[in-house]
Parts: structure tokens; C-alpha cells; sequence
């Protein structure tokens, strides 16, 4: 790599003190070991640290509640009945989108069910989604379920891109390749920002612009994207996305997601669409009178009124992105950060570790997906080892051990500390 990294503790500590987003680890809560030292916590990619802010937005909402209890949905500072309105700007810019084109509502599946209730529309020739081979499990079983929904069998229906190779990176000319074969029978394109069990990152301008050159929508899982990788998603003229808020969001286990929808397909009340109270035009949604007219843009797909407590948990979080200037910065410092994991282990345990997420930056997050060589200790064994000595990340069937030093919170020493302790726990 191009990077002149150097192997010494005294050269991350360096870097640490160079870091100009240094100063945010500490708008976090850091978990500590049973000695009181912070572990190495390096499982953002599952649910990131609760930011120190966050207790006051929550408190504020639950002293509301008890102040004004119903009166606070129209009252005080904040109300609550436009109070998801507040998140929508910061969180348009973290993906690319206008303020209008984003809600947070829901999770993640349901709202990967509503988009696919509108913008999966089968006919008989053209009935088919495309996923990549090892989907996260809810994607697979939400799209194997609509595909049952509309009457075809999911055996013939699922398309699954697999890597001619056997490798784990799939390619964005295979993509391409998969689409000049199968494209005229897909329905819709449904791929991830970055998949989550090999840490690739995927291109959706590129896929995007293939899907739509077969007359195909496109639609993406940004789980391990948002907040993670720069996003385009406007630009990129995707037509819908979804992901969570409780990675690298920050907005607490089972936080309220996020949908994107563009704004071509906003403006057009005419889509079919699972529609509920909250995504009825605001200005005679009290009059509770039948005939649904949908609030133009991503808004009007939401279904109930949000849990207001979670929206402000997501709140504070995005308050924290906004002041370190957004995802630009934060992904500098992520390409080296990670780009520093990756010379370090290759460097020190490359006889005893395969690294099979891209090397290049471009195609990859901040995660990367390990895997114990065989012949070695078992990896079940090398992840169970490191977590006893202060580590947290994250294990995945069958032999994966994923790490995700996120650049809001981790340092460029815990990367040394951490490549030390795997290195031990191997030999």
C-alpha cells in the first residue's frame, strides 16, 4: 500500500494526536473491561456506542411527556407531531439526498416491504429480483416473500449473483454481465451499499445506471453504509434505499430507520402504495375522513407517528456528524484508519490471516471480514481469545470475524492493540 505506515506503537499514538477528529471519542460512552479500562470496541458495524448527548435529548422528550403529556404533540419546544421533520435535513446530507426525498419511520425491513410494494410491480415477463449470493437474512426473506405474494416461486424468481470465481467480491462488470443476460425477466435490482458480511462496498451510481438501462429499478440496503461510506443517492438517480440508525447512526438498539425514495417518484401520488395515517397530506390528516392523499416526497409513505424518545436518541447522534462536517472527513480518516488495520495485518499476522474484504479503499467501508487460515487455531477459538482480552467485535457463521474501527470514536493505537492481541491470541 501507498501509505507510509510504520509498525511501532509510537507511530499510531502520532497519528492519533495528528487526528483532527480526535476529539470525538469522547462524545462517547466507551464500555470498560472489569479492571475500568476502555475495551477495544470495534463493533460499530452492529450497534455503535451510545453517544453522551444523547441521555439529554431522550430526558428532554420523557420531561415534555410529563409536562404537556398529549398537548406536547403541538406545544413547547420541539413538538412532536413534525418533530421526525427535524432529522430529515442532516440525514439527506449523510446520504445524498434532498430533505424532502428522506424519513426516518419504521425499521428497516418493513420499510424494505413498503418500497417493494411499490416498486416491485411483476408482470409476467419480467418478474425477477436481483440480490447478491449471502444477503442479509431479512432481505432475503422479505424478497422471497413478495415474490410468493405475487404468485411466483422465489426457486426461479431470486436471482443470486454469485462471483464467477468463488471469491468473495462480486464486480460491478459482472453486475453489468448478469444484466446483459438476465435483465429483460428483472423486476427489480436489490443490492447492497456495503454487504455485510464481506465488508464490499458496492457502486450504486453504476448499478443504478445499468439497472436502468434494462428497464429495471433499482433499490438498495444501506445497513452498513449509511453513515459509513459517502452517498450519492439523488445524483445516482436510485430510485429507493433503506437502512437502520443503530450502527454507525448510533440511535440505539432497534432505532428507527431510514427510507429514501427519489424525488421523481415522491411527486407521483398515483404509485400504488401500503399507505397509513401518517403519510396522509398534513394539512387534513385530523379530519379523519376516507380517501388517502399522500404527502409529496418520502413522507408519504410513513405509516403510524414515530416514537418520539428514538427519534431524539437519532437526533443527538446526527448532531455529532453535522459538527464533525459530515461524512467527508469522517471518511478520510476511515480510509486510513482501516487502510492502517490492513498493513498492520498483513504485516504481523499475514501467515496466519486472510483479509477478504477489497484492499482497495474505494470498495470498501471501514469493516474488515478476517478469516483464520486453515491449519491454524480454529477461528472460533482466536475470536473467543481476543474478546477475553478486551476486544469487541463480531463473529459471523461460519469462520468470519469482522472488525469496524469506526472514525467517530476509535484511535489509531486501539488498531495496534488490537493487531497485538490477535496476533497472540494465533500464535
Amino acid at each position: 500500500m501507498s501509505e507510509p505506515f510504520h509498525s511501532g506503537r509510537d507511530f499510531a499514538v502520532a497519528l492519533d494526536e495528528a487526528d483532527p477528529l480526535r476529539e470525538f471519542r469522547a462524545e462517547f460512552h466507551v464500555p470498560k473491561r472489569d479492571d475500568g479500562e476502555e475495551e477495544i470496541y470495534f463493533a460499530g458495524n452492529s450497534l455503535g456506542l451510545l453517544p453522551r448527548r444523547t441521555r439529554r435529548y431522550v430526558d428532554d422528550e420523557l420531561d415534555k411527556w410529563s409536562r404537556l403529556a398529549v398537548k406536547a404533540h403541538f406545544s413547547g419546544p420541539d413538538p412532536w407531531m413534525p418533530y421526525h421533520e427535524l432529522l430529515a435535513p442532516a440525514t439527506a446530507r449523510l446520504v445524498g439526498a434532498l430533505p424532502t426525498e428522506v424519513v426516518t419511520m419504521n425499521s428497516l425491513t418493513v420499510n424494505l416491504h413498503l418500497m417493494m410494494a411499490t416498486f416491485y410491480r411483476p408482470t409476467r415477463e419480467r418478474f425477477r429480483v436481483l440480490v447478491e449470493d449471502h444477503a442479509f437474512p431479512s432481505d432475503d426473506y422479505a424478497v422471497e416473500s413478495h415474490v410468493a405474494s405475487r404468485g411466483f416461486d422465489p426457486a426461479s424468481a431470486v436471482v443470486r449473483l454469485r462471483p464467477p470465481d468463488g471469491g468473495p467480491a462480486i464486480t460491478t462488470e459482472e453486475i453489468a454481465e448478469a444484466l446483459a443476460r438476465e435483465g429483460d425477466s428483472i423486476a427489480l435490482v436489490l443490492l447492497p451499499g456495503v454487504q455485510y458480511y464481506t465488508g464490499q462496498a458496492f457502486d450504486p451510481e453504476a448499478i443504478t445506471r445499468l439497472a436502468h438501462e434494462k428497464g429495471c429499478v433499482a433499490g438498495f440496503d444501506l445497513a452498513h453504509a449509511a453513515g459509513n461510506v459517502p452517498l450519492r443517492l439523488h445524483d445516482a438517480n436510485v430510485d429507493f434505499a433503506v437502512w437502520c440508525t443503530y450502527k454507525y447512526l448510533n440511535g440505539g438498539p432497534g432505532s428507527v430507520g431510514g427510507c429514501f425514495v427519489h424525488e421523481r417518484h415522491g411527486r407521483n401520488g398515483d404509485l400504488p402504495r401500503l399507505a397509513g395515517w401518517w403519510g396522509h397530506d398534513k394539512e387534513t390528516r385530523f379530519r379523519m375522513r376516507p380517501g388517502f392523499r399522500p404527502i409529496p416526497g418520502a413522507e408519504g409513505w410513513q405509516l403510524s407517528n414515530p416514537p418520539i424518545l428514538s427519534l431524539a436518541a437519532i437526533r443527538a447522534s446526527l448532531e455529532i456528524f453535522e459538527s464533525a462536517g459530515g461524512i467527508g472527513p469522517l471518511r478520510e480518516k476511515s480510509i486510513r484508519l482501516t487502510g492502517y488495520l490492513e498493513w498492520l495485518l498483513r504485516r504481523e499476522a499475514g501467515d496466519r490471516v486472510e483479509i477478504f474484504t477489497p484492499s482497495e479503499p474505494g470498495r470498501r467501508g471501514c469493516q474488515l471480514s478476517l478469516r483464520v487460515k486453515p491449519g491454524s487455531i480454529p477461528g472460533r477459538t482466536v475470536f473467543e481469545r481476543i474478546e477475553a482480552a478486551g476486544v469487541t467485535c463480531d463473529w459471523r457463521d461460519p469462520d468470519v470475524i469482522r472488525v469496524a474501527p469506526v472514525p467517530l470514536y476509535n484511535r489509531f493505537e486501539e488498531v495496534h492493540r488490537f493487531v497485538g492481541i490477535l496476533r497472540a491470541a494465533i500464535r
